[in-house]
């Protein structure tokens, strides 16, 4: 929670400290700290909300190469960090449509099962085949071992 809460006091977000002691219920005193100890902290370690990286997302979308370079040294960031967040908001963004495996990829998986499924049954038919045999030899070696005692 404490993340989060610094993550809302610092930019791009930068909400008002009292609003947010109002919001959160936490004192103004303990969010100036929390506040002074995540700004001498490097850039990189410091915590983005969903809300803020999504923001920057789409504040970088219009940008070109040059631009999102600079806007991420700004803020402190790595541009992969910033590719990663925008291939994320793609992914969450999906049609669900797109995100199933195609009809022959379907094919594809429903065959390779009904393969391994035949492969599981007959080595448990073979375990199974073991297990009787072992029985059998114990049970055979014990009547011949404990007839030659009597």
């Amino acid at each position: 929670m404490k993340d989060r809460v610094v993550a809302r006091l610092l930019p791009p977000e930068s909400v008002a400290i009292e609003t947010l002691s109002q919001e959160v219920g936490i004192s103004v005193t303990t969010l100036e700290r929390w506040r002074g100890e995540a700004l001498t902290r490097p850039a990189r370690e410091r915590a983005w909300s969903a809300a803020a990286r999504l923001e920057a997302v789409v504040v970088t979308a219009a940008l070109d190469e040059a631009g999102q370079n600079a806007w991420c040294r700004e803020h402190g960031l790595y541009r992969s960090e910033l590719e990663r967040w925008r291939q994320g908001a793609r992914e969450a963004l999906a049609d669900p449509g797109e995100a199933r495996a195609s009809r022959a990829e379907t094919q594809i998986d429903r065959k390779r099962i009904k393969e391994l499924e035949r492969e599981l049954l007959r080595k448990d038919k073979a375990l199974a085949e073991t297990a009787a045999l072992l029985v059998l030899s114990k049970k055979l070696s014990a009547i011949f071992l404990g007839g030659a005692d009597e």
